[in-house]
């Protein structure tokens, strides 16, 4: 079966904003998704490195927007 990787980033993106919170004057959420989407989210800029020690990342303020607005496509009724 082919895969589309976009959708499964959607996917992603959407329910890092469902663990989300502000810390340290950035929106942050825990990283315990896929890998693989992980390091595709960071690459595209959306969220900070994820191969830190931290146990959450924290997103761009583009990943941030896009999550939440992904988030309510997804999700939302």
């Amino acid at each position: 079966m082919k895969i589309d990787t976009q959708k499964i980033d959607d996917a992603v993106l959407a329910l890092l904003y469902l663990t989300s919170f502000e810390q340290y004057g950035g929106v942050r959420a825990w990283k315990g998704h896929n890998w693989d989407a992980l390091n595709r989210l960071y690459e595209k800029g959306m969220i900070s490195d994820p191969r830190r020690k931290t146990k959450s990342i924290v997103f761009s303020d583009e990943g941030a927007e896009r999550a939440k607005l992904l988030f309510g496509k997804l999700f939302g009724k």
